[in-house]
């Protein structure tokens, strides 16, 4: 196959990554909860990083519902798609930073890290949603976060990932046909 056979075929098998934004939508409405509560910041910022740890079994379970292959060993571009998703990890070191430097700013880094990660998966899927969403997330985490607080982050951040949830899931329904 050719690099475009192998881009289309990664779309199709993984579904675009839509298990994944299934899951982060469900992570981003926990961070959202987490933000309600009135506990001390630090211990709401613990909980924000508890709440992602979940992303791997929920994404399972969206891809098997979905019957999308998250692990296609097949394709070779599936391993590019990992070592984009473990780039994420390394931005990671600068949340947690901001979790002892700036605690009240950490849910606007981390919405910032989480959107700007999405930018490689728009040339591996082919995806306009994937673009638009790593260049609109960290903008929109930056404004809300600078003018209003992390729970404003959390609730616009689980909003985009719902929309961004049903537009991936035009975008795959497009490559099914």
């Amino acid at each position: 196959m050719n690099l475009e056979e192998l881009r289309n075929d990664i779309s199709l098998k993984q579904k675009k990554g839509l298990p994944f934004i299934v899951a982060s939508a469900v992570i981003w409405a926990l961070i959202t909860i987490v933000s309600l509560l009135d506990i001390p910041v630090m211990t709401k910022n613990l909980l924000v990083f508890c709440c992602s740890a979940p992303l791997m079994p929920i994404s399972m379970l969206a891809a098997k519902i979905m019957k999308a292959n998250i692990f296609s060993k097949e394709n070779p571009l599936g391993n590019l798609g990992l070592l984009f998703s473990i780039n994420q990890m390394l931005y990671i070191l600068i949340v947690m930073w901001v979790f002892s430097a700036v605690p009240e700013k950490m849910v606007m880094v981390h919405a910032m890290v989480f959107g700007a990660h999405l930018l490689p998966f728009s040339w591996l899927y082919k995806s306009a949603a994937y673009k638009i969403f790593a260049i609109a997330i960290p903008f929109a985490a930056l404004l809300l976060g600078s003018m209003l607080n992390a729970l404003a982050v959390a609730a616009a951040l689980t909003a985009a990932e719902i929309i961004f949830v049903f537009i991936l899931m035009q975008e795959v329904k497009q490559i099914d046909n």
